[in-house]
């Protein structure tokens, strides 16, 4: 009767345990994500909103560029110059065009202070784009607090410029001067040797004279005439001026200052150049005035006051989060920088990377079309034709290809954009530059006055033959001469086959010389004149694309870069203060950066195809 008593009681006790040990367990679970949704709802952010009746604003700061080049933040532990600000032309474009459509914003704000340039056909594209967003009839409205030449053009075409009441309006023209060391060179005992065709092929002039060459001189002053007229068209159209007006301006502005009593706000103001001078406040209360208040994005106001707006990373943020997922894809693909052999970063054009890159958007399904947006001055021939040949095979895979000229496409850039079905350039592109060439350095003279030796046996002429230690021998030169000229005809060919004409015609236009979009476009080296959308579209119709949407591969960063580049973004890398000015530190900054170019060459025949030239 007892046993039984306690074995009840037992069974009592072991139940009342197991629900009090659930109730313990169940509160606990409740107790933990309780937590959980509170963590959760501390570090969760909403997507970004489009505020309606907002002002995109933007507010560049760095050079326009096509691609972002990787930037070690570890160089700046290593007492390294950073990389100047780097502003992708892409996102910029990808924002005004969507805004344009966009009921929501209702003006585009520009701020041009911290805009460092990029090349005239970045701005040009840009700046018809802003063009595009005032024809939807939404206005464009921009200030600086002082103007330089790049960020005068494209603010230019706002419907409103103001400028604050101290700045100035700097409008300098257009100049190409280059510093020779090649008599500096001959005083040190080293010999220099060059093997080109082409009159006009400029690039080894800088290591062999002490003066421009009368061919490099007339192609410069046709190219900067034709980018100025183009730049002075615009601004004059823009603002309504006599091209003339704003020819006296730049060209006698000491005149004009002393019409204003020395005041350079006044005197761009007289000359029509901005329409108001308003100070940071008046500006501010202007933006609120027409757009109601809101939050500023970037910068904390000391009374809390700003107008209702939304910056460029939230608003792409937004638009692209928005979009609906389309299956085909045209792939854009950029080659900015000189062109190398090998596996090479972003910011340069590796031949084996950008082969690579396009053989594989050959072999996606999904990608329909390839665009390949070029920025290169160019450089190895060998990369160069290996490029070209990945895209020759696109192109007989089924899949049109179609090149779209930035800034420079020129001499290698030019080569790899004969492979396309279709070229496009901005009127103010740098192309053309078909030459080759090749430099020997010999340091024979200066080890021979140190009383250094070099002595000693080959089993042919050749053998030995191209150490710079040693005079260059007769047979080697000879060599080296034949090689180039096989290369130039080389080139003619590829160009003749590629632009549908003959050898004649191409060798006319041919011989180093560099030309300007639009010149390039009259003789037949660019089909059609126009900038990124319009290259994209073309690829697209030629795909028979109706939908679609942009894939836009880039190299693979390794392991070690990806951790830098997180390491980067997460310690906040500060800008690179900006270079000095000192006039011995420019020249030597010169021979520097020529010199660091030099020594990243790596054809492997030694054989280049580089051009000169970059655009103002």
């Amino acid at each position: 009767m007892i046993g039984r008593f306690f074995g009840f009681i037992g069974k009592v006790l072991q139940a009342s345990w197991r629900w009090l040990d659930a109730l313990r367990r169940t509160l606990f679970n409740l107790v933990f994500l309780f937590f959980i949704g509170v963590v959760i709802a501390l570090l969760w952010r909403p997507g970004p909103q489009v505020p309606e009746g907002a002002a995109l604003v933007l507010r560049p700061a760095g050079v326009l560029v096509e691609q972002a080049a990787f930037d070690d933040p570890l160089s700046l532990l290593r007492g390294e110059r950073g990389a100047v600000g780097q502003v992708v032309l892409g996102d910029l474009l990808e924002a005004v065009r969507s805004a344009r459509d966009d009921t929501r914003i209702a003006m585009l704000v520009l701020e041009t202070d911290r805009l460092q340039g990029g090349g005239l056909s970045k701005l040009a594209e840009l700046r018809a784009a802003l063009a595009d967003f005032r024809a939807a009839g939404k206005p464009v409205l921009v200030r600086g607090e002082r103007f330089t030449q790049a960020q005068y053009y494209l603010g230019s075409v706002a419907d409103e410029v103001h400028l604050a009441p101290d700045g100035f309006v700097l409008l300098r023209g257009l100049a190409r001067y280059v510093t020779y060391f090649g008599e500096a060179l001959e005083r040190l005992g080293i010999k220099v040797h060059v093997f080109r065709v082409g009159e006009y092929k400029s690039f080894s002039e800088p290591f062999t004279r002490r003066d421009m060459s009368e061919e490099d001189r007339a192609s410069s002053r046709d190219l900067l005439d034709g980018l100025w007229d183009a730049f002075r068209s615009d601004v004059a159209a823009a603002r309504r001026i006599e091209p003339d007006a704003l020819e006296r301006y730049v060209g006698d502005y000491a005149a004009a200052l002393a019409a204003a009593d020395g005041d350079p706000a006044r005197a761009a103001q007289a000359a029509g150049l901005v329409d108001a001078l308003s100070t940071r406040d008046e500006w501010r209360g202007l933006l609120i005035a027409r757009l109601g208040s809101g939050e500023d994005e970037e910068e904390e106001m000391a009374d809390g006051d700003s107008f209702r707006q939304i910056g460029l990373g939230s608003y792409l943020a937004a638009v692209r989060g928005e979009r609906k997922r389309v299956t085909e894809q045209v792939a854009v693909l950029v080659a900015q920088g000189a062109i190398m052999d090998g596996e090479q970063p972003r910011g340069a054009v590796g031949g084996d990377t950008l082969a690579r890159l396009i053989r594989e958007a050959r072999e996606d399904e999904r990608v329909k079309a390839l665009v390949l947006r070029i920025d290169s001055p160019g450089g190895s021939a060998f990369a160069s034709e290996l490029i070209r040949r990945e895209l020759e095979l696109t192109r007989a895979a089924g899949k049109p290809v179609v090149a779209s000229m930035s800034s420079v496409a020129a001499s290698g850039g030019y080569w790899i954009a004969a492979g396309a079905d279709e070229i496009w350039a901005s009127p103010v592109s740098l192309t053309g530059s078909i030459g080759i060439f090749a430099m020997f350095p010999e340091f024979s003279r200066p080890l021979e006055r140190l009383g250094v030796g070099v002595d000693g046996v080959a089993t042919s002429p050749l053998a030995g033959a191209f150490d710079p230690r040693r005079p260059l021998e007769p047979a080697a030169a000879q060599a080296l001469q034949i090689g180039i000229e096989h290369g130039y005809r080389r080139f003619l060919d590829t160009v003749a086959r590629g632009r549908g004409l003959t050898l004649d015609e191409v060798e006319q236009v041919a011989r180093g010389r560099v030309w300007t979009g639009q010149a390039a476009a009259d003789l037949g080296l660019v089909d059609q004149l126009g900038g990124l959308e319009a290259a994209i579209a073309a690829a697209a119709q030629r795909a028979g694309l109706e939908r679609y949407e942009l894939s836009w591969p880039v190299a693979r960063l390794s392991p070690a870069q990806r951790l830098l580049s997180r390491f980067g973004a997460w310690a906040g890398t500060p800008p690179a203060a900006p270079a000095g000015s000192a006039a011995l530190g420019v020249l030597l900054g010169e021979l520097e950066s020529a010199a660091g170019e030099l020594l990243r060459w790596n054809d492997r025949d030694h054989l280049y195809a580089h051009c000169l030239c970059e655009s103002p």
